[in-house]
């Protein structure tokens, strides 16, 4: 085990949120699995899905928390007690085409956040939400956005109730089997005067 002290960022005895650990890469490989092929099994196109392959996946998770590449990159995992039971990531915002720089200030955005199906609806999300808002506030960022598949409804509902918005952005990626499209969403974290919205 990583012997690396990380503070709690949110959460009890048994429930809790920090910055995730080289030794945890297999299990979010596995929490991305799960989730990715029973909750997001009829939005995800199932080539994808069928030819996931998890070691690399956990070999570029341990990257990703091992070796960053910039500080501001962060992965964080939620607990159930000593269990890994979500994840997410994220970075500085990178400019989509024909995107202007943010007049407000710098944004950050999620690349991921994924909870294992069985572990759902005991506020795992919200807590890795809350977590990376504060992370990314904490950095001076003034918005945080994430794009989500156009057909997964549950996911925009979450965020939606998390008080984000579509931004009017939108995508199509090649998965090599049916086009992926993606809208983004976005959340402003400060108010007009400057301070936490």
């Amino acid at each position: 085990m990583d012997p690396t002290p990380f503070p709690r960022l949110t959460g009890s005895a048994d429930v809790s949120v920090r910055p995730a650990r080289p030794g945890e890469a297999a299990d979010i490989a596995r929490v991305q699995a799960v989730a990715w092929r029973t909750a997001y099994r009829s939005v995800l196109p199932l080539e994808l899905l069928d030819t996931w392959d998890q070691p690399a996946a956990a070999q570029a998770w341990r990257t990703a928390v091992e070796a960053p590449p910039t500080p501001a990159h962060r992965v964080l995992v939620a607990l159930e007690q000593d269990t890994v039971v979500g994840f997410t990531a994220f970075g500085p915002g990178e400019l989509t085409d024909g995107e202007t720089p943010d007049p407000a200030g710098p944004t950050s955005e999620l690349s991921t956040l994924l909870v294992e199906p069985r572990w759902g609806r005991r506020g795992h999300g919200s807590r890795l939400l809350a977590a990376a808002v504060d992370l990314v506030r904490s950095q001076g960022v003034v918005r945080l956005r994430t794009w989500l598949p156009e057909a997964d409804a549950v996911s925009a509902a979450f965020f939606e109730s998390a008080g984000w918005e579509p931004d009017g952005w939108a995508r199509t990626l090649d998965t090599g089997a049916e086009p992926l499209r993606e809208l983004r969403w976005h959340a402003l974290l400060v108010d007009e005067a400057g301070g936490p919205a």
